[in-house]
């Protein structure tokens, strides 16, 4: 399996997402726009896209073009049913590129949060083996809505738009993927709170489970082969 993982910070890698692949042999590309990278020509070279999050917001496109390039090259996915996999700043873009708007949320969400499933996130193979609710990280400012072709599949209290399927692709706009070097960093970059690492500690298992699964529910066969 081909995947070609999409970064637009260095702090927002691919984590477990990454550490995953790379136990099951795949065979990764990565574009760094931060380096000044440029997406492949064709999205067919690949059997997976990743989009990363990122510190900027989908309509910053004055001073990062690269979205422009990126929403472009989202919208051939979609067209092709390739599937992609957004994070993030991500999801936001995966939102963007099936014609959803993306806004401020009515409050940023800073730290560690509970996501539950909807009823058809509940039902739905990407969330199969996974809690009703289960506990993710956030660090977003701004929401997307659910494209017209898109279903809802996870919510939050303080932002109800978590999670969208459109087609074989699953948006996030949560992190499971996130490993104890980048929360060390995020913790001083974005002056989170000093229990974010200690948190972490004590829910890496049931974290690492849960981005486990999520993980074989999408590159597994059931999305593949869709």
């Amino acid at each position: 399996m081909k995947t070609l993982i999409l970064m637009h910070d260095r702090e927002e890698d691919a984590g477990t997402i990454e550490t995953y692949l790379n136990e099951r042999q795949t065979d990764i590309h990565t574009v760094r726009f931060y380096e000044g990278d440029h997406l492949p020509n064709d999205a067919l070279d690949f059997d997976t896209v990743v989009s990363m999050g990122g510190p900027m917001n989908v309509y910053e496109e004055d001073e990062y073009p690269f979205l422009v390039e990126e929403t472009s090259f989202l919208a051939q996915c979609f067209e092709e049913r390739l599937p992609v996999l957004g994070i993030c700043l991500g999801a936001q873009l995966m939102a963007k590129a099936a014609g959803a708007k993306v806004t401020k949320a009515p409050e940023e969400e800073t730290g560690w949060y509970t996501v539950s499933l909807t009823e058809e996130g509940q039902h739905d193979p990407f969330f199969s083996g996974l809690p009703q609710s289960f506990t993710v990280f956030q660090l977003h400012g701004d929401t997307f809505e659910i494209p017209h072709e898109g279903t809802l599949l996870a919510t939050s209290s303080a932002c109800r738009n978590q999670a969208f399927r459109i087609s074989n692709s699953l948006a996030l706009q949560f992190h499971l993927e996130v490993q104890a070097a980048k929360l060390a960093i995020w913790l001083i970059r974005h002056n989170l709170r000093e229990d974010v690492l200690k948190t972490y500690q004590e829910i890496r298992e049931e974290l690492d489970k849960n981005a486990w699964k999520l993980c074989d529910n999408f590159f597994g066969e059931l999305v593949i082969s869709q």
